[in-house]
């Protein structure tokens, strides 16, 4: 039986490698095999920052909304737990962009949420 070399293959997928990690310091951008491993970490740490950026955000959101309700002396959980009562379905992105940049339409929903 003929023998399988694999050699347009295995340089293709060399190449292939080798692209993803240009910008990679050292050795790992050149050579495949330490350059396979720091491809296969970099992927790793890229899966747990993009779980990692949605709890920042959210984080970063209820600062901004709290921060916003100081003036009207109403603490963050009060004013979540009120707008779940009156039914008022504003998620927390939402409330955090429009108290940045339309405050007099945020105002008016904390009065609503007063009554």
């Amino acid at each position: 039986m003929v023998r399988v070399k694999k050699g347009k293959t295995r340089h293709k997928k060399r190449e292939r490698l080798l692209k993803k990690v240009k910008g990679f310091k050292w050795k790992r951008k050149s050579k495949y095999r330490l350059a396979k491993d720091a491809l296969h970490h970099a992927l790793e740490h890229a899966f747990v920052g993009r779980k990692e950026k949605k709890r920042k955000m959210r984080a970063l959101w209820q600062t901004q909304i709290g921060a916003a309700l100081k003036p009207f002396g109403i603490s963050y959980s009060k004013f979540i737990s009120k707008l779940k009562e009156k039914k008022i379905e504003l998620d927390r992105k939402i409330l955090a962009q429009i108290s940045q940049t339309y405050p007099e339409i945020f105002e008016e929903i904390v009065e609503e949420i007063k009554k």
